[in-house]
């Protein structure tokens, strides 16, 4: 059966990837360029799915940064620091992005004839993205259900996952975490500074792994 995953070329997408290649699907990636600082984390899904022989989509909607100010996309906004709990983090809302890319996706899985869409949504996001929460993924899977006549089935298994759960799952999947990418200001090293860069190096202790890739900081692991 085949089925179409969100591919943004961090872990939590990544692993979702390998996960739902492991169980059998024939396997469609699609990722996008909308405008993200962080744009190089395309090169890392691309790497990442050459590695496992997946068809891999990159669809440019650059245009989207224009209606959807954030610190993500407008270049005089500077990428907050600090927790996904810090009030600030709300500056790297993409406002509804994650339904404009999932409705995208669910256009290409209804071409394909794929049965099944995934994306990474997980519990560390619920605090400040809106789009994540179960709420949004249950009326989400209702909409694209109705969107076609395929019955297309939205899934998100890891939206009551913690990051270090997702990480202990891709460590069993054999998740190449060097070939990811999760800083938000999209340097050549991560910044270990902003909110997703302070939630994967604490992922990484709480499992006791050391993370693969290079950040600007020192890090005691």
């Amino acid at each position: 059966m085949k089925a179409v995953v969100v591919l943004s070329g961090g872990m939590d997408s990544t692993t979702l990837l390998y996960d739902v290649k492991s169980q059998g699907y024939e396997v469609f990636a699609i990722s996008f360029l909308y405008g993200q600082k962080h744009s190089k984390e395309l090169e890392f899904a691309k790497k990442t799915c050459s590695l496992l022989s997946i068809h891999h989509k990159i669809v440019d909607i650059s245009f989207f940064a224009d209606l959807a100010p954030s610190a993500l996309t407008t270049p005089d906004w500077d990428v907050p620091e600090g927790y996904y709990t810090d009030s600030t983090m709300k500056q790297t809302v993409v406002p509804n992005r994650n339904m404009v890319l999932l409705s995208i996706s669910a256009a290409y899985a209804i071409s394909l004839g794929a049965k099944k869409l995934f994306y990474g949504a997980h519990a560390g996001d619920h605090p400040i993205y809106p789009d994540c929460r179960k709420e949004f993924v249950e009326a989400m899977k209702n909409a694209l259900y109705l969107a076609d006549y395929i019955g297309l089935e939205l899934e998100a298994p890891y939206v009551d996952m913690k990051k270090e759960d997702i990480l202990k799952r891709g460590l069993e999947l054999g998740v190449d975490y060097s070939l990811t990418w999760s800083c938000y200001k999209g340097g050549q090293k991560a910044c270990g500074r902003c909110g997703t860069c302070t939630e994967r190096i604490e992922a990484f202790k709480k499992v006791g792994v050391k993370d693969p890739i290079e950040y600007k900081i020192e890090i005691d692991w």
